[in-house]
């Protein structure tokens, strides 16, 4: 049971729902029809990760899970727990499930800051079904967590909440007389309430603190808190991005266009209103690093050096020196000569990823060892100086290109060996050119 009282406890941990019909967004995931809400309802729910923004429900969704099943719940941060406390949870859930059948959900807040050797503390315990394991991070699990975990889990992405999420969540606590605001007389203005809606990114969490902050900020006159536009902007704390409801996307499109199209004043520009509007740089910072591949590319293989090395420094010296080498960075990949073929390349295999999944690796590519390798047909390119023609890929595509050098920057100088075609192919295409030759 909370320490806390209901009334010392703050306005976004009062309100946070309940139930799956009271949870708002993320329809995509825990939608009415949604296979993840018929598996919770179910009870058969597996090992699972949250990923995504602050305040979108990732901790929510795991308590509802929990409740709606009747099952333990145990929640543990990252940051401040430890392996020791972990083992000590985890036997404890498998005394509960071993003698009374009931099942554990172990929430990890902040799942991503445990090393390999802390994650390996609760990989056994989710192998052999003594907690059903649910991490919940900002960052993407691909890249920041262990793979021994993540390919145990289901990974599911959450969504920025939407600006109808925010204002229900608003207008809920206004109106509850348990939870909420609702025994207070509470007049708020329209275009007040759609301040907080529209400053507060998607983040439930951000958007209740500044109401509440409002609330108790605000004298009591005539038996009413009447709050305002000029409340609400001091209790939104900086948080603001724009009035306007879509205009933080748009200003970061057009950050990414300028960079795409080689303005430095543009993406200049951009890059310093979004962070003066409130913009965590290391946003500016991530797209630049998409941007340094998707459109620089191999024009200019040093971008993505520069753009890593300036988001290093920026990490290490902070603001406001930090934003030198940001604007380094960001006028680099402006001037840089660009190439798409990476993201061109990228999506051709993908492609034929999704069209061959099931073809069978060619023979001579197979894990033998060298002699095998040699029998089976492998060329080793060593042997030929260093290249040599062969198939690489699945037989039904064994023809296909996915990177053409553009004739930009140093990728003009890329020389890349032709495709490999086989002999049965070439004769085909040899049958067909004389047949159309005939027509």
């Amino acid at each position: 049971m909370s320490l806390l009282s209901n009334e010392t406890m703050p306005l976004a941990e009062r309100m946070r729902p309940k139930n799956l019909d009271e949870f708002l967004g993320q329809e995509h995931i825990v939608g009415k029809n949604s296979a993840l809400r018929r598996i919770i309802t179910a009870d058969k729910m597996s090992s699972c990760i949250f990923y995504g923004p602050p305040g979108t429900g990732k901790t929510t969704l795991a308590k509802i899970i929990a409740n709606t099943t009747n099952s333990r719940f145990v929640i543990l941060n990252a940051v401040s727990s430890g392996v020791g406390e972990a083992k000590k949870e985890i036997e404890e859930a498998k005394k509960f499930l071993e003698l009374y059948g009931k099942k554990t959900y172990f929430l990890l807040d902040e799942c991503h800051r445990w090393s390999k050797s802390q994650s390996d503390a609760v990989l056994e315990a989710i192998e052999r079904g003594y907690i059903i394991f649910i991490g919940s991070t900002t960052e993407n699990p691909f890249i920041s967590m262990t793979r021994a975990i993540v390919s145990r889990c289901r990974v599911f992405e959450f969504k920025p909440l939407s600006k109808e999420n925010i204002k229900e969540a608003l207008n809920r606590a206004l109106v509850d007389r348990e939870r909420g605001f609702g025994a207070l007389n509470i007049d708020i203005s329209s275009d007040a309430l759609d301040y907080l809606v529209n400053s507060s990114s998607g983040d439930a969490r951000v958007a209740l603190g500044a109401l509440e902050l409002a609330v108790l900020s605000t004298d009591m006159v005539n038996k009413k808190i009447k709050i305002t536009l000029e409340t609400a902007k001091e209790c939104m704390q900086g948080r603001v991005l724009s009035l306007d409801n879509d205009i933080f996307y748009d200003m970061l499109s057009a950050f990414c266009k300028s960079l795409r199209g080689s303005s430095p004043e543009g993406a200049l520009y951009w890059a310093h209103r979004l962070i003066k509007s409130g913009c965590d740089p290391l946003v500016i910072f991530r797209r630049m690093l998409a941007h340094a591949s998707e459109d620089v590319g191999l024009a200019n293989t040093n971008c993505m050096q520069v753009v890593v090395s300036a988001m290093t420094a920026y990490e290490k010296i902070g603001l406001p020196e930090g934003l030198l080498p940001l604007s380094h960075a960001i006028i680099y990949v402006c001037v840089s000569p660009k190439s798409n073929s990476v993201l061109l390349a990228m999506h051709k295999a993908m492609d034929d990823v999704d069209k061959t999944f099931n073809d069978a690796v060619p023979g001579h590519l197979k894990n033998y060892n060298y002699l095998n390798e040699k029998r089976d047909g492998y060329l080793y390119p060593h042997d030929f100086g260093g290249f040599v023609s062969q198939q690489y890929l699945p037989d039904a595509i064994c023809d296909h290109v996915y990177y053409e050098p553009s004739k930009n920057g140093a990728e003009k100088n890329i020389n890349v060996p032709p495709p490999f075609v086989p002999k049965k192919l070439k004769k085909e295409v040899r049958n067909k050119e004389k047949t159309n030759d005939n027509r």
